[in-house]
């Protein structure tokens, strides 16, 4: 929950920002960091983060996970360093399509009228913009769900986090063939349950999508 909240919330401001200010700055960093994000898989990020923030500044732990219930600091700051790793090839995808998203709308007939008649900035990228490209980003955030799975296998094996990555590896080396099939029933479940939400949210983005 946490990696989406951040991969969602970082990956469409910098999308948003990077279309609004096309050919600038922000929109080359963000070229830059999507190639990065695509092509670094994600326990190399992982033990690249170890290695910098644990070893060399010692500002956060190197592996190991504190319960909830051994207080919300100490919790938090186990999660920071996982968190991050696992959130920047996500953060990189949904900030791309959004990009994208937001330079084909914002090129609309409408978007050049709203601008003649004197909309302000925010309210032809929040109200008009984003609204008109939702769905692709949508999309993407659902689809997201699925290799968010794969990539905690290898963050709680690179972290050492007792998960449900760790319980598959551990129940592949074991054999243990129950376990192994409820997780991938449980899994299967609720990428379904995720993907059917997202299609049922199309239809407070997009009025004229009716099922």
């Amino acid at each position: 929950i946490l990696t989406m909240m951040l991969s969602v919330t970082v990956g469409v401001s910098f999308g948003i920002l990077a279309a609004w200010r096309t050919g600038g700055l922000v929109d080359r960093l963000l070229a830059a960091f999507s190639a990065f994000g695509y092509s670094v898989p994600v326990f190399v990020i992982g033990y690249f983060l170890i290695y910098f923030f644990a070893f060399r500044m010692h500002w956060l732990p190197v592996q190991g996970y504190v319960p909830i219930d051994g207080g919300l600091g100490p919790w938090f700051v186990h999660l920071i360093l996982p968190t991050v790793a696992l959130s920047l090839g996500y953060i990189a995808f949904i900030a791309r399509v959004t990009r994208a998203s937001m330079l084909e709308v914002l090129s609309e007939d409408y978007m050049r009228t709203a601008a003649a008649k004197g909309a302000s900035s925010y309210a032809m990228l929040f109200h008009h913009a984003l609204k008109n490209a939702g769905v692709p980003i949508l999309t993407v955030i659902g689809i997201s769900f699925a290799y968010l799975i794969g990539g905690v296998v290898l963050t709680e094996t690179v972290f050492n986090i007792p998960g449900i990555g760790r319980l598959v590896v551990d129940a592949i080396n074991n054999r243990d063939y129950p376990i192994i099939q409820s997780v991938l029933i449980l899994t299967s479940g609720l990428y379904v349950l995720i993907n059917l939400t997202v299609d049922l949210a199309y239809t407070l983005i997009d009025p004229r999508i009716r099922y």
